[in-house]
């Protein structure tokens, strides 16, 4: 017979740990419900992507890819999280501390595709918040073979003396230049001290092919950023008026971001007022928005990994002067002619050549360039450069500087950027536009035609 005094303590220690399991399931439900503010992509657009890598590859090969390294900020704190582009555009996996791993001559069936994650715990998931479980992962992946992370040496080291070739990722994007290793790079040294024999491929000449070409699903992700774009817009024209601070304008648009499930911004927002919008990668956003200036705006959502990239220039007080809706008008014109050159086949350089052949006869007729100052430019070195300095167009995709060649003809499936820009140091004065432009076997559509754009369509919402 059990105490009364021992019944009563039992009692209580069992009341103290069903209450700490609902404690510790409402919070798995709630990090569940949070774990991804976007709805996830289906999963065909992965297991499609991976059919596509995997034909590319040489017999015999094995290819594997890395999350990105959780980057530290300050003391014990890490930058927000953002996945490998790659890994994602092949697993559609958006957590830290997943390997893919692709070997499609695999003599055994069962390690075709495998998905390695980071195991949870009752920690983990009370500190950090959930994590995909296996079932989760082959919804989100379509790979049907998932292990922990612990299990990926073992795993590999069974199966990767039967391939001849080993594909290995690193960031080739011709922007990026690194002064710390990042994991891939330590990934490398680590596969070659351990399987020095075998003949290395570089993954990033496949991907660049690839991700390029956006199927419908990857236009319709960026669609939608495009959409909570132009809804933070409307917002800050609504919001804008002499006085405001750009970081209020700048919350303003993240608000509208969050409030639409996006994950945030698809890079640091620039929210240039009168002079600040003479420089080109401005985003201290910390300046009061005086009555007269134009604000230069370049912001973006990020939606499911998918970026839009936007530029618009407003007037503080609601109307341009005489001589701002002149050069804003002379910069629509540049962006609406570019816009028509971006069709399959178009060669960059002569594209980007074109443009500032506009740009060119348009600053001349603003009275910035002399013309005959301009008939004797040396060719190399274009006097425009002086008022657009910086490229037409690039690619738009899971990076917002998309991997893609720029000395291959655009083709169906590209989604560019168009921004050309007037920037006069003198006048206190930057004025920039930018819509993003996918290009289809009939011509291209303007993923932001239902952004304001017209100098009179911005004045009216501004002033209604």
């Amino acid at each position: 017979m059990i105490s009364l005094e021992y019944s009563k303590q039992f009692a209580t220690s069992i009341r103290s740990r069903v209450l700490s399991e609902i404690k510790l399931n409402l919070v798995e439900i709630v990090f569940k419900i949070l774990h991804m503010k976007y709805t996830a992509p289906n999963s065909s657009l992965f297991i499609q992507n991976r059919i596509e890598f995997s034909k590319r590859l040489k017999a015999k090969s094995i290819a594997i890819f890395n999350a990105n390294d959780e980057n530290l900020r300050s003391g014990d704190q890490n930058f927000i999280f953002k996945q490998n582009a790659d890994l994602f555009y092949l697993s559609g996996i958006d957590q830290e501390q997943s390997i893919l791993v692709l070997f499609p001559d695999c003599p055994n069936p069962l390690y075709k595709e495998v998905l390695f994650l980071r195991k949870t715990n009752e920690h983990i998931a009370v500190w950090e918040g959930h994590k995909y479980t296996k079932e989760e992962a082959f919804k989100a992946s379509g790979i049907k073979q998932i292990y922990w992370l612990e299990e990926f040496w073992t795993v590999l080291h069974s199966i990767i003396h039967y391939s001849e070739n080993i594909y290995l990722n690193t960031n080739e994007n011709d922007r990026f230049v690194y002064e710390v290793p990042y994991r891939d790079l330590r990934f490398i040294n680590e596969m070659k001290e351990r399987y020095p024999l075998h003949h290395y491929e570089r993954s990033a000449t496949i991907m660049r092919e690839l991700r390029a070409v956006k199927s419908e699903i990857e236009v319709e992700l960026t669609k939608k950023a495009c959409q909570i774009t132009r809804d933070a817009f409307v917002r800050v024209l609504k919001f804008t008026k002499p006085g405001v601070k750009e970081y209020e304008i700048e919350a303003e648009i993240i608000h509208e971001f969050i409030r639409q499930g996006a994950t945030g911004h698809a890079y640091n927002p620039i929210i240039a007022s009168g002079p600040n919008a003479t420089i080109l990668h401005y985003n201290d956003n910390n300046q009061v928005c005086r009555d007269g200036d134009v604000i230069l705006f370049d912001f973006g959502a990020e939606y499911a990994n998918y970026n839009a990239d936007m530029s618009r220039s407003i007037p503080v007080n609601g109307r341009f002067t005489k001589r701002q809706k002149e050069v804003y008008q002379a910069v629509l014109r540049v962006m609406r002619a570019a816009t028509k050159m971006l069709v399959a086949g178009t060669i960059w350089n002569e594209y980007h050549e074109e443009v500032g052949k506009l740009m060119q006869s348009e600053l001349i007729g603003l009275g910035l360039l002399d013309k005959h100052d301009v008939a004797k430019q040396d060719p190399a070195a274009p006097l425009y450069k002086k008022y657009f300095m910086h490229g037409t167009s690039h690619h738009l995709g899971i990076d917002v500087h998309d991997f893609a060649s720029r000395y291959k003809a655009f083709e169906a499936g590209n989604i560019l950027t168009c921004e050309p820009g007037i920037y006069i140091p003198e006048e206190g004065l930057g004025i920039r536009l930018e819509n993003n432009i996918l290009i289809t076997p009939n011509g291209n559509i303007d993923l932001m035609a239902d952004i304001p754009v017209e100098a009179e369509e911005i004045e009216e919402i501004m002033n209604a």
